[in-house]
């Protein structure tokens, strides 16, 4: 209940009515090609770790390893970077930067959107990124938001998801962050089809551009690590949980399908 009590917090009052809730869906970052490497080792290990007490988290042991092991490493070199990243520059700069960032995941959304026939927001996401990269002079300003076209949430690991492929298990990445085996593969994906990867001419400025990503989107998770601070909540488990609730939610596009429970059966009798 704390768990969800916080998250109800960051949501409501964490972050701007301007920013919307779909940049909280897009605040974990887009991580790219060693996730779908990672994902086999891992699933490849998943037999030798110790059980879990969350069916969903075999690979418990492992991942609260990694979690610490990333939360050093943040703390040491992306959090002073992200503080420093939002001191330097003014509020409408970094709305800028993420609006940018946001037009180029739009090819991803529209790809997926295909994938996944819907069509209707296609036709949107495709207004979308003319929109906003003409007049939204190359997407620096969401020009489309204003005309009724508002930012959708499509990536692989979720087309997966729509044609029946299960999560896996819970893991988090090295550096990376939280993910699962499904969605570890669809970063393949969203790697190979954002225009930051096939745009480009020059790795260094290909490079470049995810760095100030990952940054600008680190920046972002500030607020939020005062409310965990705040409640005193496990961070990993919070991690864990608002992790796999929110990319459920994605999945069945805010209509997940509610709880199997089966009341009549004997609870000392173990499930079949």
């Amino acid at each position: 209940m704390r768990e969800a009590r916080a998250w109800s917090k960051i949501v409501l009052r964490q972050f701007r009515p301007s920013l919307g809730v779909s940049r909280l869906m897009n605040i974990l970052p887009r991580r790219f090609l060693i996730a779908a490497g990672t994902a086999l080792l891992l699933v490849g290990c998943a037999s030798t770790s110790e059980p879990s007490r969350d069916e969903q988290d075999s690979l418990e042991s492992y991942n609260r390893a990694m979690f610490a092991f990333n939360d050093a490493v943040d703390k040491a070199l992306f959090k002073p970077v992200a503080k420093a990243y939002r001191r330097v520059l003014p509020e409408p700069i970094t709305i800028s930067i993420s609006n940018f960032f946001s037009n180029l995941n739009d090819v991803v959304v529209l790809l997926n959107d295909v994938l996944q026939f819907k069509l209707h927001l296609a036709a949107m996401d495709s207004s979308r990124i003319v929109f906003n990269t003409t007049f939204g002079v190359a997407g620096l300003f969401d020009v489309a938001s204003r005309m009724e076209l508002p930012k959708h949430n499509e990536d692989f690991g979720q087309t997966l998801g729509y044609w029946g492929f299960g999560n896996g298990p819970y893991f988090v990445l090295p550096l990376l962050g939280p993910s699962t085996v499904r969605d570890a593969i669809g970063l393949v994906g969203n790697f190979f089809t954002n225009p930051i990867t096939w745009a480009t001419d020059s790795d260094a400025v290909a490079w470049g551009l995810w760095g100030l990503n990952l940054i600008n989107q680190r920046s972002d998770l500030l607020r939020i690590e005062r409310v965990l601070a705040e409640d005193q909540i496990d961070p990993y488990s919070f991690q864990r949980s608002a992790y796999l609730q929110m990319r459920r939610n994605l999945v069945h596009d805010g209509n997940p399908p509610a709880p199997d429970f089966d009341f009549d059966a004997d609870p000392d009798t173990p499930p079949q």
